[in-house]
């Protein structure tokens, strides 16, 4: 008897996986951006209306130096919020460590730049890894307050100058006599630009190797059902603790990159308000993405410098006054193109591509 196999059986179109050549070429996306944004520096484009000067003026390379700081500050918030699912409103802490901390060391003990940055990024960490220790001990609202207390303890020392240090509601000027001559001075903005650029590449890649790793895997757990992870065998505390230090070490590292770029420390950093952008700018982008946060950091802070600026135009000065009133508030704008953003795009900006891909598709003629 004669046996004819039977033909393979047809995968339907929507269940296979596309690999054409943009799903080549996407791995190197990243590679790309980060090559171009090192260039950028070198170019002399002017893009009026975005930018008040060229590409590389030294005020269009510190605003973007300070995007990519709080692109980096989202993405490790991220780590917390869209990826373990902790709400924490006291990560400005630890921000605000690294400013002061390096400002402090710097300007007042005369170390060393290298010295102080080791010493204030190791101290962050500790900092973060206390006082996780006894937040963690607490879930939900009651973890939301606690770490919102403890913020608004530094943010009382700091304001009220504690041990002639901080410098008070005055704020610290850095002191430069003591900083390497390549990060002083306007003309070397650019360094202290791929410093920048440095450090969120840093983030981006920790925190990327962390959600890749079976300890990614195990906080991914944790924000769907912590009582699985539980019933596993495996201790939900001592995971998020390592995401909460991890996440508090890095919000150091950028505070010591920060406080070199604007030349000073502040109290407003110290405030939770700091905390309550960095989950706008999380849930702007879209939590528990790769670039979601980033995106949403590096678009809010320059919505909120730019928006400043129009504000004080003429431009708004010469509306009537029902539109040029609000329109001269940053944070009117602000939150309205969040509820805008949050209502057309629930998962974040970067649900914008899957839903425009979806659109294209449902528009194609049928074969």
């Amino acid at each position: 008897m004669t046996v004819i196999d039977a033909p393979p059986a047809q995968v339907p179109d929507e269940l296979t996986p596309q690999r054409g050549r943009w799903h080549r070429v996407r791995p190197f996306l990243p590679l790309v951006a980060l090559a171009v944004l090192a260039i950028l520096p070198y170019s002399t484009i002017s893009l009026p209306g975005i930018f008040e000067g060229p590409v590389n003026s030294p005020g269009t390379l510190q605003l973007l130096a300070i995007c990519l700081i709080f692109g980096g500050l989202a993405a490790g918030y991220d780590l917390l919020f869209g990826r373990t699912g902790m709400l924490s409103f006291g990560h400005a802490l630890y921000f605000a460590a690294g400013v002061y901390g390096t400002d402090i060391l710097v300007t007042r003990a005369g170390l060393p730049l290298w010295q102080a940055a080791l010493l204030t990024i190791t101290g962050g960490t500790i900092l973060a890894a206390l006082l996780g220790a006894v937040a963690l001990r607490t879930v939900g609202i009651a973890f939301a307050m606690v770490t919102l207390a403890f913020a608004q303890v530094g943010a009382i020392l700091v304001a009220r100058d504690f041990g002639g240090l901080t410098g008070g509601e005055e704020g610290l000027p850095l002191d430069v006599s003591g900083l390497p001559a390549g990060l002083v001075g306007v003309t070397n903005t650019v360094n202290l630009y791929w410093l920048a650029l440095a450090y969120l590449t840093l983030v981006v890649f920790v925190v990327h190797r962390v959600s890749g790793s079976p300890t990614g895997r195990v906080l991914a757990g944790l924000r769907d059902d912590e009582r699985r992870i539980g019933v596993l065998g495996l201790d939900p505390y001592r995971y998020k603790l390592v995401a909460f230090t991890l996440a508090g070490g890095l919000a150091s590292a950028g505070g010591v990159v920060y406080v070199l770029i604007v030349g000073g420390a502040s109290p407003h950093i110290t405030s939770s308000e700091l905390t309550l952008s960095l989950l706008v700018m999380v849930v702007l982008g879209g939590p528990g993405t790769r670039w979601g946060p980033v995106l949403g950091g590096v678009l809010y802070m320059y919505l909120d410098h730019r928006l400043t600026a129009f504000g004080t135009s003429d431009a708004v000065d010469n509306l009537p006054a029902i539109l040029s009133r609000p329109l001269s508030q940053p944070l009117f704008v602000l939150g309205t193109v969040f509820i805008l953003a949050v209502y057309f795009f629930p998962g974040g900006l970067t649900s914008l591509a899957p839903r425009l891909s979806h659109l294209t598709r449902s528009l194609r003629p049928p074969r």
